[in-house]
Parts: structure tokens; C-alpha cells; sequence
């Protein structure tokens, strides 16, 4: 069981901007993502490529969601450990940070095989060009 926390310390600039920007975008029809954070998309599938670009927009809408979580955590305590956000939250924030994990290896995993050709030869990284 956890015990609802009420404070009266506003929310930073960041969290309450993530918030009003899904608060928008779910009380109305629900848009596709690609819809939805489009130029997010077009910028970093332009610098990324399309594989790593849409990966990079995952991470950022993941970071979005573990920034609610732990928004949520402050204010759902857990009545066992005062001062820890309730289980299910906790539970919730580790699965998030864990995809980000895993998101990050795979995006790691594309660049190495694109920074490799075919014979395992090293070629320029177009990623690094100024």
C-alpha cells in the first residue's frame, strides 16, 4: 500500500513541459508518433541514419516517461520505506532504464557495423564530419 504525498514545491521548468506535451497529446486523438514528433525524427534520422535516428527518438520518449515516473515516485511513497517511491513505480522506473539500456546497445551495435565494411575493413565515420 502506498500513502499519496501532496506538495506544494512547484515542478521544474522540464517536467511540466513533458507533462503539458502528453497531457495535449492524449486528451485529443491520439496521432501517430511518427506524426507526432516528426521534426524529432527528421533531425536525428538526417545525423543518425533512419535505424539509429528512430532509435535516438525512442530513447528521448523513454527518458519522457521515466521523467513521469519519478515525478509520480515523489508523490506516491511507499508505506514500508519512507522516502522511496511505492514499488510498482520503482519497478516501473527500472524497466524503463533498462530498455534505455538496451536501446543504447543496439545503436551502438548499428555504428560499429557501419563504421565496418564487408571485410571487416574500418571506413570513414559520416557522423563525424563538422
Amino acid at each position: 500500500m502506498s500513502t499519496v504525498r501532496e506538495s506544494s514545491e512547484p515542478r521544474d521548468g522540464n517536467t511540466l513541459a513533458i507533462e503539458q506535451r502528453y497531457r495535449r497529446a492524449y486528451t485529443k486523438t491520439r496521432m501517430s508518433i511518427y506524426d507526432e514528433r516528426r521534426d524529432d525524427l527528421d533531425k536525428y534520422e538526417t545525423m543518425m541514419g533512419v535505424e539509429r535516428g528512430r532509435l535516438a527518438v525512442t530513447l528521448d520518449l523513454l527518458t519522457d516517461a521515466l521523467v513521469l515516473v519519478g515525478q509520480h515516485g515523489v508523490y506516491c511513497q511507499s508505506a514500508r520505506q519512507p522516502g522511496k517511491p511505492a514499488m510498482d513505480v520503482q519497478m516501473i522506473a527500472g524497466c524503463l532504464t533498462g530498455a534505455k539500456e538496451l536501446i543504447a546497445s543496439v545503436m551502438a551495435e548499428i555504428k560499429q557495423k557501419r563504421l565496418l565494411d564487408g571485410d571487416g575493413r574500418r571506413v570513414r565515420d559520416e557522423s563525424a564530419r563538422g
